[in-house]
């Protein structure tokens, strides 16, 4: 069985200085494409639904997809729930059989950021079997429910994310370093990739215990990648970049055969091109192989 939880991948990934691809699907092909592109290069992942998607296919179909490919899949495949602000939604996805959650309480008042992960991760390991993803910080951009302004974006102070992952107890961790969800207005994004390294050694200096987790990975340079693998980014999420092939290829397809009314060629082209997408990012974060 392939079932597991992120922290386990993420702390063998964070010892050996690679990090494990989180991709974000929304139906069942991109699903299928991103664990066919695992298990052609023997690499861990980590399949990502935000809410909408969860809500729309409903967690128990989404739990069933889920378990039907990773149990047939010779790798390791961990689902998680992206960026989930409702408490009551992340116990539900964590009753369904989601093994990881996230629950995203960073535009919260700092304490009650603490509360309601805390609440996420005591629920969560009474279950017995799931990692839990807290933040600190604020992301810019958008990513489903949760929408912060680029001037509203704030970055993790080291010292709170050690407090915060110690009165938390969260298995991974999201400290907001200047990424951003959506797509960056520059080729140079400013990502303090020190911060980053900082709240590494600070959280994990003598022995991996909180694996860290790097969000808005689309539109990074893969030099910028390199530098936050070095820095101790164990889990990077790619979610635009998907919906972007998802769309493009659609179109693509369908331009180029007007006179065609198959709709399995059009899922065909879609498959195809989100799996080439997925094996670039495991090619960059060096998780081939790793299974």
């Amino acid at each position: 069985m392939s079932i597991v939880n992120a922290k386990e991948i993420m702390i063998e990934a964070a010892k050996k200085g690679y990090a494990v691809g989180a991709f974000n699907i929304t139906d069942l092909l991109q699903f299928e494409a991103v664990i066919d592109a695992a298990v052609e290069t023997k690499s861990p992942v980590i399949v990502q639904t935000s809410v909408k998607p969860s809500q729309f296919l409903g967690t128990d179909m989404m739990v069933a997809i889920y378990r039907t490919l990773a149990q047939k899949a010779p790798v390791p495949v961990c689902l998680h729930l992206d960026h989930c602000t409702d408490i009551d939604y992340c116990k539900k996805c964590a009753d369904a059989g989601y093994t990881n959650i996230m629950i995203d309480a960073s535009k919260q008042a700092y304490e009650e950021n603490i509360r309601q992960t805390k609440e996420v991760v005591d629920y969560c390991h009474a279950i017995g079997g799931i990692s839990v993803e807290g933040e600190l910080g604020t992301v810019s951009g958008v990513e489903d429910q949760v929408k912060v302004a680029e001037d509203e974006a704030q970055l993790a102070n080291p010292q709170q994310a050690v407090e915060f992952c110690e009165r938390t107890g969260v298995d991974i961790f999201a400290p907001a370093i200047g990424t951003a969800h959506g797509v960056y207005k520059t080729k140079n994004p400013k990502i303090d990739t020190e911060r980053m390294a900082t709240i590494h050694k600070m959280l994990n200096g003598n022995g991996i215990k909180t694996p860290l987790v790097v969000h808005g990975g689309t539109g990074l340079p893969e030099d910028t990648i390199k530098k936050l693998l070095a820095a101790g980014g164990a889990k990077f999420n790619v979610s635009t970049e998907l919906k972007h092939t998802l769309i493009d290829a659609k179109w693509e397809y369908i331009n180029a055969h007007r006179d065609e009314y198959d709709p399995g060629k059009i899922d065909k082209a879609v498959r195809e091109a989100t799996k080439k997408a997925v094996i670039h990012w495991m090619e960059m974060i060096e998780s081939v192989g790793k299974a």
